[in-house]
């Protein structure tokens, strides 16, 4: 006799439920509360410090004249080396695209969570595209004030279609079309920080799999009013496994990075996108370009969403190591060579504020 597959508690139906006080298991530890509120209160507090994520005009790398373009290279690098996180503008994704994308990833959150669940993912199984919301597999045993849908968007021809929300109805054409002009923003950023490194343009994009093997997942996620802020994280501190990150936002607050000691809440800045530095940039690069601790928090007033989507590295084909050209006998290798599957694995990238507090 078949074992029923018992759903996860949704996040969504908590929020809705009118709790006034969230359950124990998504309170995060004492240690964890540094610059946790309510993201609308947070983002004031960081501007009022005046620390800021940049933000990078990628319009100059266009240009004819090869001071301007240098110029632009140059700030991509200082954003990347400084912070490991910049906000970009005029990067070539038409703004209407992007508005698309927003409006069916919000329309599948929409539906009824029991429609949802038609395309449940199963951590248990190993199958883990699809809607979800985080186990309690960390160190504190806590939960996530999320709830989730992830799924490869690019190769086209890598993705398992069948796994793709069939409303809104227009949703696999949107998101395709979006994969694809990001898959050229990638291939932008690459080059820029390539050349950064004082290397070939090429040079990055080429360590990292190339057109056929570089993979770009999406997961959206979907973060429900929380009605106490100060003791929720929709995402728990991390760094990204992959090499590059781009979140798309619905224009409500909740990224914070850790920069200077501080938890620092980024402003939303209109027609941008985010994008981080990755753990797999890190190791190529020798520590140079930094892959920066971050976290999600939550609000009362509204709901956010956010859509990140990851460049990752084929799993088994390349070893990933510092390239050669950024070892020298006075910076040596940092990372020892592994697999990205090896990477994810060990997540030798496990850092915590302690960790951070002495490099930055």
């Amino acid at each position: 006799m078949a074992t029923k597959v018992v759903a996860a508690a949704r996040v969504e139906r908590l929020a809705s439920s009118g709790m006034e006080a969230i359950p124990t298991e998504y309170v995060r530890p004492e240690a964890e509360r540094k610059d946790l509120g309510d993201a609308f209160e947070e983002v004031k507090k960081s501007a009022e410090r005046g620390l800021q994520i940049p933000v990078v005009d990628l319009k100059g790398f266009d240009s004819d004249d090869e001071a301007v373009r240098a110029a632009c290279v140059e700030e991509v690098k200082k954003a990347a080396t400084e912070w490991g996180v910049m906000h970009i503008l005029n990067h070539g994704i038409p703004i209407d695209l992007i508005e698309k994308v927003r409006r069916v990833g919000k329309e599948f959150f929409d539906l009824p969570i029991e429609q949802k669940e038609m395309y449940a993912n199963d951590q248990s199984t190993g199958k883990i595209q699809g809607y979800g919301s985080k186990l309690a597999n960390n160190a504190c045993g806590r939960l996530e004030w999320q709830d989730y849908f992830f799924h490869l968007i690019y190769p086209q021809e890598k993705s398992d279609m069948s796994i793709w929300p069939k409303d809104p109805a227009d949703y696999v054409e949107v998101t395709e079309e979006f994969g694809k002009q990001l898959r050229v923003v990638v291939s932008k950023m690459l080059s820029m920080l390539s050349i950064g490194l004082g290397l070939e343009k090429e040079r990055l994009e080429m360590e990292l799999g190339g057109q056929e093997d570089l993979l770009l997942q999406l997961k959206i996620n979907y973060y429900p009013r929380c009605p106490q802020p100060d003791l929720a994280l929709g995402v728990e501190a991390h760094t990204d496994i992959s090499s590059l990150s781009f979140i798309l936002h619905n224009m409500v607050p909740g990224l914070q990075v850790y920069y200077g000691g501080r938890w620092i809440t980024a402003k939303c800045v209109p027609d941008s996108m985010i994008v981080h530095v990755g753990d797999t940039l890190e190791i190529l690069s020798n520590g140079r370009y930094k892959s920066i601790l971050h976290r999600g928090v939550v609000n009362k007033e509204k709901v956010r969403i956010s859509w990140a989507i990851f460049c990752e590295p084929p799993k088994d084909k390349i070893v990933l190591k510092p390239l050669p050209e950024t070892v020298t006998d006075e910076d040596p290798a940092k990372f020892p060579p592994r697999t990205f599957a090896q990477h994810i694995q060990h997540k030798l990238f496990k850092k915590t504020q302690e960790d951070f507090t002495a490099t930055k």
